[in-house]
């Protein structure tokens, strides 16, 4: 059942909109004021909050105010006099859901708390998958190289320096990228990520920086570049050691002016894109082999971190495992099984070329092909 509450001074106003709301079958609690209101919003969780404007001790639009920024997610719904409407479109720029005029109408009621509660479902959903995403992304382990790479993550994820991951392919970067992503201040928004290995040399600067129409045989129309569909977000470059010396150079350029341009053209464009990189590669290797610029390799590492092998961390293999098995019960609805302590200690003594990637691989098998204990025979037959 829908919780609401009912914010004004007016003990008239508060019964008669009670009724109507009690009727329609939401549950409705009321408050004789701002303060009042503030305190009830901030100790129960509410769906939706009908607020009057002007209350003695705190009026609604700070209650609007200090409930958002206690992180509230209860959708306001303000209550105005005729004489008040321009402070409730104030309270609408602010947050509020909308506002309704005293003496209120009530379909014009009833159809803007509905709407108000569809918001606020919609609003759980998404906390809902970004928890979800979140718990997916999370880098699971207590081994000290792992502690090392999570205190790094949350130095470094509130600030706007670049950050260059290493580590052997299958070890993690990537989680490491979505972390700091997701943990900074452009969370709210789009973490674009390209993989410079997987797209020939040819076309990595169409793909970066987008190119106009005609520019090169086949280009049809106008394409935007990643580094524009990244704007104000972050830019994760997976793989960026086998990025062309051309491509390097534009993008040398992009980081050190925030802009770019596109394949063809010759308008400048003002990007705001956080950049994040990682390479299997050994850069200062490939910085004496002529295969990667110097200056791009120092605008990238501002922060440096690297991401160990798993045969470093063996001491977390038994937390990975359990955690892979949790998640794929979850993907296939079923119970998740049990890996027996002889088969964890036989686990931890392989080899893992593939890394997390490939101990993921093996768990999944070993869940699909396996009863419900998984033995030590088991993983001898199937990693």
């Amino acid at each position: 059942m829908a919780k609401l509450i009912i914010v004004d001074d007016e003990k008239s106003i508060r019964a008669a909109l009670r009724d109507i709301l009690e009727y329609e079958g939401y549950e409705v609690e009321e408050a004789k004021d701002g303060e009042e209101g503030l305190d009830l919003i901030l100790k129960n969780e509410y769906d939706v909050a009908l607020c009057d404007i002007k209350m003695p001790k705190m009026d609604g639009l700070e209650v609007l105010l200090k409930a958002s920024e206690a992180g509230r997610g209860t959708q306001f719904i303000m209550i105005s006099a005729f004489g008040n409407v321009e402070n409730a479109v104030e309270a609408t720029k602010r947050g509020a859901f909308d506002f309704i005029t005293k003496p209120p109408d009530l379909n014009r009621l009833l159809v803007t708390v509905r709407n108000a509660l569809d918001r606020s479902k919609l609003v759980q959903e998404t906390k809902t998958l970004k928890r979800r995403i979140y718990k997916l992304n999370e880098i699971v382990g207590e081994s000290d190289p792992i502690r090392r790479v999570k205190e790094t993550i949350d130095r470094v994820a509130p600030t706007e320096a670049r950050v260059l991951i290493t580590g052997p392919n299958g070890s993690g970067k990537e989680m490491v990228a979505k972390q700091i992503h997701e943990r900074g201040t452009r969370a709210n928004r789009q973490l674009v990520e390209v993989n410079c290995a997987a797209i020939p040399s040819e076309l990595i600067e169409s793909e970066l920086f987008g190119h106009e129409k005609g520019a090169f045989t086949g280009a049809s129309a106008r394409r935007i570049g990643k580094f524009e569909q990244a704007d104000g977000g972050t830019l994760f470059l997976d793989e960026i050691g086998d990025m062309s010396l051309s491509a390097q150079a534009k993008v040398l350029r992009a980081l050190q002016e925030n802009k770019i341009t596109r394949v063809g053209g010759d308008k400048e464009i003002k990007i705001n894109v956080r950049v994040i990189a990682a390479t299997n590669k050994e850069l200062k290797k490939e910085i004496g082999e002529g295969n990667f610029r110097e200056d791009l390799f120092h605008r990238l590492s501002v922060i440096r971190i690297h991401v160990p092998p798993l045969t470093d961390r063996r001491e977390d293999i038994p937390l990975l495992a359990e955690k892979f098995l949790q998640d794929i019960a979850d993907e296939y609805g079923a119970p998740p099984k049990e890996i027996l302590p002889d088969a964890m200690t036989y686990m931890q003594s392989l080899p893992w070329t593939g890394n997390v990637r490939e101990l993921r691989n093996v768990v999944e098998r070993l869940v699909i092909m396996c009863g419900d204990k998984i033995t030590k025979g088991d993983v001898e037959l199937y990693a």
